[in-house]
């Protein structure tokens, strides 16, 4: 085996590893707030020694910084992913399916970044807003092409609206997740496009 090939191996291990304690930390923090979250619970929520929590991240706060710009940077993505290529109102259906699909499968981390949007008494307050802004900034972009290519309303406030999807979607999904799991996702992504398509 070459060095090459050692080296890819602990790499993916390592990433296993920090996948491991993202998935344990945001169900955690869910379940029971960060403050009451120890290290300890967090690895052995995640089966794995304390000494590994601590290789990879300094400290509680920082792995609860890297755990949002995780689930954040994956959540741009898919949403650059699913507007790639399409046109304005299409995309904007598109960005609607793949928050709601998102949060399906990770409802805890939705549910944490809904309870830790607005608080500002905390450490990673900036990052939080710095990762928001990403991901918003995509729904910016395509509401804006719809506005310049005529797809949609002239007189849309871009920034408002774009901010108002991020937070109703957020919103409706774990609203439906908590409350009425037995809805299909269809039918929720109907509801949710009919408060948009009167918005845009």
């Amino acid at each position: 085996m070459t060095e090459a090939h050692v080296a890819d191996g602990r790499t993916r291990r390592r990433e296993d590893t920090k996948q491991r304690l993202f998935e344990a930390a945001v169900e955690l923090i869910a379940e029971q707030g960060f403050s009451a979250t120890t290290v300890d619970d967090i690895a052995l929520r995640a089966k794995v020694a304390k000494g590994t929590v601590y290789y990879n991240f300094a400290s509680k706060t920082a792995l609860f910084e890297e755990l949002l710009r995780h689930g954040i940077d994956q959540l741009t993505e898919e949403f650059r992913a699913a507007v790639a290529g399409r046109p304005p109102r299409e995309a904007v259906a598109a960005l609607v399916h793949a928050q709601l699909e998102f949060i399906r499968r990770y409802q805890s981390f939705a549910q944490l970044l809904l309870s830790e949007m607005w608080r500002s008494n905390r450490e990673w307050q900036q990052t939080l807003l710095l990762l928001r802004e990403q991901a918003i900034s995509v729904i910016a972009e395509t509401l804006q092409a719809g506005v310049d290519s005529g797809d949609l309303r002239a007189e849309l406030d871009v920034r408002v609206a774009s901010s108002a999807l991020f937070g109703v979607g957020l919103v409706v999904a774990v609203d439906w997740l908590v409350f009425s799991p037995e809805r299909p996702v269809e039918e929720v992504e109907r509801g949710l496009m009919a408060i948009v398509q009167r918005a845009t």
